[in-house]
């Protein structure tokens, strides 16, 4: 699929994934919301690609919702989306959530109000020194969406998703990286080659092995102990489903070498 407001790449394994409007900071706006949900679709079904990166362009990670409007790209909702009970942010950040594979955001600048929960909702967060987060909400007279809430207390705790929501202050990138907000800091010249870097160690492993692992750590966030100990026993029937990585995996052991997995 072409793109307009996305740039999409493969490297091997590897999508990566950059929001392309850095004249507005990559701040969301009808065409681009769109893609990223195509995108998201079209990643998840490609069984070439086993892991994603995402960025953005210029300056910005993402800067949250486009309020300028009118601009090329913006829309109308359809009235389907109108009385959508998630809205176009929920449906965001469950497409980037659910993506079956792991995903990493390469926070290169700011990102704030949908794009803060655009990189939260990613399973790793890898920042630069230009890396810097803000809630905003509060500020446009509005609680918090795009699935911040959910996401932002079980990264860095309650008491600090609600300093960080309740204030709308600026977190710079070490205190990001302090607080849990960020998983790496890394130099800014080296931001996407490190978080590249990262997504390519993590596709190495085996495939569905790998997707299992991310469906139970999910599931083991949303539930109790009991539901998430039987989760994880019908992950493990589900990671074993590829014979001949399992044959792989022990194979390489016994070997001495490093596994070649190719998810079959």
């Amino acid at each position: 699929m072409d793109y307009e407001e996305l740039i999409v790449e493969r490297r091997g394994n590897v999508a990566l994934v950059t929001l392309n409007r850095p004249d507005k900071l990559n701040a969301l706006n009808g065409r681009l919301r769109d893609e990223m949900l195509a995108v998201c679709s079209e990643l998840g079904e490609d069984d070439g690609v086993r892991a994603v990166v995402w960025t953005g362009a210029g300056r910005g990670f993402c800067s949250g919702a486009d309020l300028t409007g009118g601009g090329p790209g913006e829309r109308t909702p359809s009235r389907t989306e109108r009385l959508d009970e998630y809205g176009w942010v929920g449906r965001q950040a469950m497409a980037v959530y659910r993506l079956h594979k792991p995903v990493i955001a390469a926070v290169n600048g700011v990102a704030a109000g949908a794009g803060m929960s655009l990189a939260l909702a990613c399973d790793l967060r890898v920042g630069s020194a230009q890396a810097r987060f803000k809630t905003v909400f509060i500020e446009r007279s509005l609680s918090p969406d795009s699935g911040m809430s959910f996401f932002l207390p079980r990264i860095v705790g309650y008491s600090r998703a609600a300093d960080l929501i309740f204030t709308s202050r600026a977190v710079d990138a070490e205190e990001a990286y302090r607080i849990g907000l960020l998983d790496r800091l890394v130099p800014a010249g080296s931001l996407v080659d490190e978080a590249l870097a990262l997504a390519e160690q993590i596709a190495l492993w085996p495939p569905m092995a790998m997707q299992s692992a991310k469906r139970v750590l999910q599931h083991s966030m949303e539930n109790d102990l009991e539901p998430a100990l039987r989760y994880e026993s019908a992950g493990l029937g589900f990671a074993r489903r590829a014979p001949h990585d399992v044959a792989e995996a022990r194979a390489s052991f016994i070997e001495r070498r490093p596994p070649v997995f190719t998810g079959e």
